[in-house]
């Protein structure tokens, strides 16, 4: 009995805490105006409170929910139409303690504008469910509201369209009124400079550019009367490609300056250029054929390098970009698609960088002549270098198709089958500059260099280093090339993995789910839904661990991550307790018939994530996730509720108390 009373006094003390825990930051008001006799715009009011955060309906992956506006169809036949899409006022784009990454969002008020057009001349009322998630710095909640909109009381249309912004062409206001770009401009346009000068390095290692580079020198020192005259002139030379490598840049920035080429490179058509692209470079590089710029081009170029003077100096430039085409032009032409996506001045800056590189040796050789000899002779190497970019060049390829794949949802170059593909790749490498198989242009190999030997030893590494991750290894120095382990189709957690879990013995045994569970985090078991898990908990007689959570909750994850997976506590939840986690902001529609009215706002809950909102604020009131509640199997609560405890010691005692409660 005094056990009983002291666990009555404790839930009692709980509830009387939780009472102020439902959460309503942002207040909805609904104004119509009228346009015409048939056409209303209808204007969402949101009032947000301070520290809060309500976010825009364009909001990018991995972020926070954006909110979304539900015009239920069957209220919206015969009476009113929607004319285009939701309009909202400029948004704040800053960086989220919460998410860590830069969101859209409104604070203090949000004004979204809806046009319509009224069927029935009798509609007074037409009602609006805006769906919603909203964070301060520690928290976030997922509410939806229902906004009535009166057209008996519409006043005539004032708001200036300008007030509001599409979502195609969204302007970002700063916080600081600092456009977003200008604050990671500077260090991407370096990242892009360098790595194009890397590129461009690479080229002239290749057998249409490296023995142009003695020759050229060599011309310029002897042909000129003066040694000054012969630098002045050779690196006059190296100047003329730095342009006419450049206007190339400024071209294509000029075409997709705007940043159409980013909002392009988005879609499926890019990756499949890209893919098709690097393909026919790779194939060229590997000696399949040679990509080559019309002969009458090249007379007409060498014609005009004779002129002598500064004009023969430009042509001579001019050739050296039109005989070297078929080497230059697939890595420039994917630096120059890379640097396309970025848009503004990005493909200016990259030609910059890659000219550079292949223009910097002429100058230098030409101050120095002397280290003209230390330069290692043309020879087989040279062919060498370029099917090494062959090889790069394919692997990269994969990566676009895997894109298109995943956007299409085909599930044809999954995980697994990316990582064969670039484990054979590689492999294959490994085995090419160990002289074990020979392309078309190769010279005869009668022996392996240090430095030949050297790369055949990395691309071998890199190769079994890439073989665990067919069974489920991170491979985290290729993080975010291979498509998502939750891509895998064929083998889920990798090739030959099953699930393992401790015994009460401490011995590793196979996991099998029961029916309706899922691996949750942690690869632990749980339940999505309440009866199912419930009825779980009863047939093994196990208590439950009500688990409110949310896809999008920050914290939710921090405690999965750092605090579920200490031993103590993960071998509790593996063992001890049947797991229910309920997402609050599962946007999965109920069927029809499981649809209902909310007793607390009135609206019809018509998805999951709402049906558990729901449960959780009519049984607990709050709002908030996570929430964590230990239950007996006739579904009481025998602990107090806990919310995000980042303290492993005390979530432990908390969950090993519930527990002990259970058995006793």
């Amino acid at each position: 009995m005094i056990h009983k009373l002291a666990l009555f006094i404790s839930l009692f003390f709980t509830v009387c805490m939780v009472q102020a825990q439902v959460l309503n930051p942002v207040t909805w008001t609904g104004d119509v105006e009228k346009l015409s006799d048939t056409e209303y715009n209808l204007i969402f009011n949101a009032e947000i409170e301070e520290h809060w955060h309500l976010y825009s309906q364009d909001m990018p992956e991995g972020g926070a929910l954006p909110t979304e506006f539900i015009y239920d169809s069957l209220s919206r036949v015969n009476n009113y139409n929607l004319i285009g899409k939701t309009l909202e006022s400029p948004y704040i784009t800053a960086y989220d303690k919460v998410f860590e990454m830069d969101l859209n969002y409104f604070d203090e008020k949000a004004t979204f504008t809806q046009k319509i057009e009224v069927l029935n001349p009798n509609l007074k009322i037409i009602e609006v469910e805006a769906s919603f998630q909203a964070c301060d710095d520690e928290r976030c909640i997922y509410q939806s509201k229902m906004v009535t909109f009166d057209l008996t009381t519409a006043t005539s249309a004032t708001e200036d369209p300008s007030n509001f912004i599409e979502d195609e062409t969204k302007t970002v206001v700063k916080k600081d009124n600092k456009p977003l770009a200008a604050e990671k401009e500077n260090k991407g346009l370096l990242t892009i400079f360098f790595t194009a000068f890397f590129l461009g390095f690479l080229v002239l290692l290749t057998p249409c550019v490296f023995p142009m580079i003695p020759m050229t020198v060599s011309f310029f020192t002897k042909q000129s009367k003066t040694r000054a005259s012969g630098i002045k002139n050779a690196l006059l030379y190296g100047f003329f490609i730095i342009v006419i490598y450049t206007l190339l840049g400024t071209a294509i920035s000029a075409i997709f300056g705007s940043n159409a080429m980013y909002e392009f490179s988005t879609g499926v058509t890019f990756n499949a250029i890209m893919f098709i692209a690097l393909m026919v470079f790779a194939f060229s590089f590997l000696g399949a054929f040679e990509i080559m710029l019309p002969n009458s081009w090249v007379n007409k170029v060498d014609s005009g390098a004779n002129r002598g003077g500064i004009v023969g100096i430009f042509f001579m430039a001019l050739a050296l970009a039109v005989v070297s085409f078929s080497c230059t032009f697939p890595i420039a032409g994917t630096a120059l698609l890379d640097a396309a996506t970025k848009g503004g001045i990005a493909p200016i800056v990259s030609m910059l960088g890659f000219s550079s590189a292949i223009a910097l040796p002429f100058g230098l050789f030409a101050f120095f002549p002397s280290w003209l000899n230390s330069l290692p002779k043309s020879g087989g190497w040279l062919n060498t270098v370029k099917v090494v970019l062959g090889f790069l060049e394919l692997a990269f390829a994969f990566k676009f198709l895997s894109m298109i794949d995943l956007v299409l949802e085909w599930h044809f170059l999954e995980r697994e089958v990316f990582l064969a593909i670039w484990i054979a790749i590689f492999g294959t490498l490994g085995l090419y500059l160990l002289g074990k198989i020979k392309l078309p242009h190769d010279s005869p190999l009668e022996h392996i260099s240090v430095g030949r030997l050297s790369m055949a030893i990395l691309a071998l590494s890199f190769t079994v280093y890439m073989v665990p991750g067919l069974w489920g290894a991170p491979l985290k120095l290729i993080s975010g090339f291979p498509p998502p382990m939750s891509t895998n189709s064929e083998s889920p957690y990798g090739v030959g993995y099953m699930k393992k879990q401790v015994s009460a013995s401490g011995e590793f045994v196979a996991k099998e789910l029961p029916k309706d569970a899922h691996f949750g985090p942690n690869d632990l078991i749980a339940f999505h839904d309440y009866d199912k898990g419930m009825a779980y908990a009863k047939k093994v007689n196990k208590p439950v661990m009500l688990d409110f959570t949310g896809l999008t909750c920050v914290n939710c994850r921090k405690m999965e991550e750092q605090v579920w997976v200490e031993d103590e506590i993960y071998a509790l939840l593996d063992n001890e307790v049947v797991l229910i986690s309920l997402y609050v902001d599962d946007r999965t529609k109920l069927p029809e018939a499981e649809q209902f009215e909310s007793e607390l706002t009135g609206n019809k809950v018509r998805t999951y994530g709402h049906k558990w909102l729901e449960f959780q604020q009519t049984r607990y009131n709050t709002n908030a996730q996570p929430l964590y509640v230990i239950q007996n199997l006739d579904g009481e609560d025998i602990s107090p509720t806990v919310g995000y405890t980042p303290d492993p010691k005390e979530y432990y005692e908390w969950l090993k108390k519930g527990i002990e409660n259970f058995k006793e």
